[in-house]
């Protein structure tokens, strides 16, 4: 008769099998596609020794539907620490049947879920799979639909961030396109509804499977990866420092991170007066603008390769994170088009979910022209901008840095829809639109009519920028705030978010808007 020791070993037997997935071969065959285990995967994303694992002994229930062994079913689930703080995983584990879904593979992932919002954490999902197991027919897909369920009645309580480290085809690339940001590794992963094979068959033509899902195309053309990186060890470097901006859940607020270099908010930042040329037609790149007014310079940009006229992304003032939106006049002068309007009013919901404050700095031209634009969308795109804007409760501040135009102006974080706080710098034009669009309206005869059309266009220029184009006209009627020196910047805007610390603002009550999708 066994005792309890005789008991033990063979419960570690069966754990280490568990631990060995699909066996040596495969997963050296997964290190040989360059690709690291679901167990190496999480190592290095949470803080060392803090792992623990969950189910690892849920098997499938039977060899019926021809699964055959699965150890741990084809994905690891349990909870750990990043930066000491909790966070909830699962990684799929291709070496066992490709890391495909079946029913209590889904089990596993829905557990994990659950806890994840139960106790309020972030979920981190490890995605390499080939798909729902096709042995195990609906009951796959009806694992799907829970983990969407669960993806969708779970946004906006935990932050969810899905890792594609691997193959993402058919209805598995819905979980990770419902949440919060997805992260995709160059060369190794790729997402499509319908691989190159069938669209083929159906369309004729050819395309691989990395210009069809891979990282460089939904980083740059889809829009659908929100950070990628060259190696697995660099991604998930990428992951924790994103969740280290990050509340746990939505009841939470961002921790505090002590700045490196602790700079007086007095001192003044005398660089901002070479980054923004004064001439409205010259272009400069935003980023050094965010770089030299948040903590250490510490910029973690979303979707860079993206809609790069818009940059969003997150960083810290005076310890405390914030979001920040910004025209970028490097790339189509600054102006909104289809997918900036979308990039752009997605991150403000993200951070009016989880109270991280909204800085925008503005240098706006217009919304984009063009017969493209209009027939793509752009008025229901853009009002997407003002709907988000005005449905955020967070604090909420406004840094006009050159051209505010139009309803681009209006859409950009203005009075109108709830900014707390407008501030603009005295170089700052704000008007319907440009000045020398405005004098050619409303000057169109004088200036036709006169002997030099040139000369007077220019004089009509002039006096529209001196009497309309200016941040005073708006101050003196309260909607700017303060006309504030560039080099202050960073301290109207730290004095700003300490006041606003405690804002508390609470919209009508109804079930939920109908935000213009």
């Amino acid at each position: 008769m066994m005792d309890m020791f005789d008991k033990i070993e063979i419960m570690e037997e069966r754990r280490d099998r568990v631990k060995l997935g699909g066996g040596y071969d495969r997963i050296d065959a997964q290190h040989d596609r360059g690709k690291l285990t679901a167990r190496e995967r999480i190592d290095l994303l949470v803080d060392e020794g803090t792992f623990v694992e969950i189910n690892p002994f849920i098997e499938n229930r039977g060899l019926e539907y021809g699964s055959g062994d699965a150890p741990g079913e084809g994905v690891v689930t349990g909870y750990g620490k990043v930066d000491g703080r909790f966070i909830f995983l699962f990684a799929q584990d291709f070496t066992v049947f490709g890391g495909a879904l079946g029913e209590m593979h889904a089990t596993k992932v829905i557990k994990i879920m659950d806890l994840a919002a139960e106790n309020g954490a972030p979920v981190i999902g490890l995605n390499d799979s080939g798909g729902a197991r096709i042995q195990e027919g609906v009951l796959s897909l009806d694992g799907y639909g829970e983990i969407f369920y669960r993806n969708s009645i779970y946004s906006g309580v935990i932050p969810q961030i899905s890792v594609i480290m691997g193959p993402c085809a058919g209805g598995a690339v819905y979980s990770p396109a419902i949440t919060d940001f997805v992260f995709m590794v160059e060369k190794t992963s790729q997402m499509f509804i319908t691989g190159p094979k069938v669209i083929e068959s159906v369309t004729g033509a050819k395309i691989n499977s990395e210009d069809l899902g891979g990282a460089n195309v939904h980083s740059s053309v889809s829009g659908n990866a929100h950070f990628s990186a060259a190696t697995e060890e660099e991604i998930l470097n990428e992951v924790r420092r994103l969740i280290s901006y990050l509340p746990p859940n939505y009841e939470e607020k961002p921790a505090y991170r002590e700045p490196k270099n602790k700079i007086p908010l007095e001192e003044r930042i005398d660089e901002l007066l070479d980054v923004v040329p004064i001439d409205g037609t010259k272009v400069y790149d935003v980023r050094k603008v965010i770089q030299l007014i948040v903590d250490d310079q510490d910029f973690m940009e979303v979707q860079p390769k993206f809609a790069r006229n818009i940059v969003v992304g997150f960083g810290r003032i005076n310890g405390d994170t914030v979001g920040i939106i910004a025209n970028n006049p490097k790339m189509m002068a600054g102006g909104l088009d289809i997918n900036s309007s979308d990039k752009c009013a997605r991150f403000i919901r993200f951070c009016d979910c989880f109270n991280i404050p909204l800085i925008t700095f503005e240098d706006v031209s217009g919304f984009i022209p063009g017969v493209q634009q209009e027939h793509g969308g752009i008025i229901r795109h853009g009002a997407k901008i003002l709907y988000a804007y005005s449905e955020a409760t967070v604090p909420k501040i406004t840094v006009i840095l050159r051209k505010a135009y139009g309803g681009a102006y209006v859409a950009l974080n203005s009075k109108a829809i709830g900014a707390d706080l407008v501030f603009a710098w005295p170089n700052a034009e704000i008007a319907v639109m440009g000045p020398a669009g405005a004098a050619n309206i409303l000057f169109a005869k004088e200036i036709s009519e006169s002997a030099n059309p040139e000369d007077v266009r220019q004089v009509k220029i002039n006096e529209y920028r001196e009497r309309f184009a200016n941040p005073y006209v708006a101050a003196a009627n309260g909607i700017v705030d303060d006309v504030i020196d560039p080099r202050d910047t960073r301290k109207s805007i730290a004095s700003g978010l300490e006041m606003l610390k405690n804002k508390k603002k609470e919209l009508p009550k109804k079930r939920h808007g109908n935000i213009p999708l």
